[in-house]
């Protein structure tokens, strides 16, 4: 039941595109915040923060029902704990700055049926991605401004986040990428090798001046399924900055922010890839 309840709501989620302004510091309406006896509730289509009593308010108003809430608990402070120099000597003064705990949970109105998060309760691998990237993305913004300031800087870089990266489709067609071992699957290409990162072929790029590289099956492929974004194969480690990724649409070379996570689709471990290609 709670499962097909995902399932059925899931179109609401959204991931924040850099024209989205994102609140995980306060409710709109009133002084609530993550530290509020009820926490937060950031709505996953318009990014707007509510508390406890206005959330379903919102609900009732727009019919958004998937929230991701925020809590913050303040830990307890060891009595052992050493404490903080006071700067100035203020009667009553305490120097012991509270710690908090914050939690994550994904709640469904209007009967705020909850999963915590994050969560191995999501019914497969395509909403466990759609809905932790839009969480990824939401926590990564400090507040509206903020947000828009933290995606000018990046598209300030040599090169430009691909405006594709955001809402990438990504076919669960059951494809794992093995480490090595690649071959292009319509010829025996095992060079200049790119992962496409919607439905996971390996196909050869284009013929060099020299007559080596591939046969251009991967800018073929993307002619006839317009599946927007490719990796290159050897190009891939822990520093996933570093990865060659193309936007056929776009004509060049981009970052995509969530490198990771359509890796991760694929069964792809960065971390334990070297770079064997350039």
């Amino acid at each position: 039941m709670e499962m097909e309840l995902i399932r059925t709501y899931l179109s609401w989620v959204r991931i924040p595109e850099p024209s989205d302004r994102v609140y995980i510091q306060e409710c709109c309406i009133s002084f609530d915040t993550p530290k509020s006896e009820g926490g937060l509730f950031v709505d996953m289509n318009t990014f707007l923060a509510f508390g406890k009593d206005y959330v379903g308010w919102n609900f009732e108003k727009t019919g958004n029902p998937v929230y991701l809430h925020i809590k913050q608990t303040k830990k307890p402070i060891p009595v052992d704990r050493p404490l903080k120099k006071p700067t100035l000597t203020v009667i009553g003064f305490d120097n012991q700055d509270p710690e908090y705990d914050e939690t994550y949970s994904i709640v469904i109105l209007p009967d705020y049926v909850t999963f915590p998060f994050p969560s191995t309760t999501l019914p497969d691998k395509r909403s466990t991605i759609s809905v932790r990237l839009a969480v990824d993305v939401i926590l990564s913004a400090e507040g509206g401004a903020e947000w828009t300031e933290k995606i000018a800087s990046s598209t300030a870089d040599k090169k430009q986040v691909s405006e594709y990266a955001w809402n990438l489709k990504q076919i669960d067609n059951a494809v794992i990428i093995p480490p090595s071992g690649w071959k292009c699957a319509k010829c025996d290409k095992t060079e200049n090798l790119w992962l496409n990162l919607t439905d996971g072929m390996i196909l050869c790029g284009w013929k060099l001046w020299d007559g080596s590289g591939g046969n251009k099956h991967a800018i073929e492929h993307y002619n006839e399924t317009h599946y927007p974004l490719a990796v290159k194969l050897g190009t891939i480690t822990s520093d996933l900055e570093a990865a060659d990724v193309f936007s056929y649409p776009e004509d060049e070379s981009v970052t995509d922010p969530f490198l990771a996570d359509h890796l991760a689709f694929f069964g792809i471990d960065f971390y334990s890839l070297q770079k064997v290609s350039i």
